[in-house]
């Protein structure tokens, strides 16, 4: 987690990381900005994380707009963890929609070809270095832009929402 962590903070993404999230047959780790003024007005008005995907059918509905909850968390990125650059590319294919991507490698690589395509993609590359620092090889490029909104992405946000949660509640507990 740590070097998640370090990784996030050479990205230059502040906020809350999450790890281990399955997302599409991958498991990868979130960077998330908690907004806490909506966080606040969501639990003062009922609205816990809706975390159930059959939920968000009803956002097709639109009698229902008027009943969305707003997003409490941003991503700010996605981490994927990686020994190698080959399988980074399908592990960040999807996400990279969603937000900037990058690829947490524990050893250099010094294949030239996997760098280039990722940097093609706009996905990052980030080396966890010996004395537990980070440093980047090819920063990421943030192509939500290109692709807009999605369901996908919104539920997304409401796991995410509920695993910082989870998060805030365990380290309270600990702490007594």
């Amino acid at each position: 987690m740590l070097s998640l962590q370090h990784a996030a903070f050479a990205l230059g993404w502040r906020g809350v990381v999450i790890a281990d999230v399955a997302v599409l047959g991958s498991r990868v780790s979130a960077v998330v900005r908690v907004h806490r003024d909506v966080h606040r007005w969501r639990v003062r008005n009922g609205w816990p994380p809706e975390t159930d995907p059959s939920w968000f059918r009803s956002w097709f509905e639109p009698e229902l707009h008027d009943r969305l909850p707003v997003s409490a968390v941003e991503l700010v990125g996605v981490l994927v963890e990686e020994a190698t650059l080959h399988n980074a590319l399908r592990a960040c294919g999807t996400l990279m929609t969603l937000a900037p991507c990058a690829v947490v490698l524990s050893t250099p690589q010094h294949d030239p070809w996997p760098l280039i395509e990722l940097d093609y993609y706009g996905i990052g590359v980030v080396t966890t270095l010996a004395d537990g620092s980070s440093e980047v090889s090819i920063p990421p490029e943030d192509r939500s832009g290109e692709f807009g909104p999605s369901l996908f992405g919104r539920w997304l946000l409401e796991v995410l929402y509920d695993r910082v949660l989870k998060a805030e509640v365990a380290r309270a507990r600990a702490r007594r």
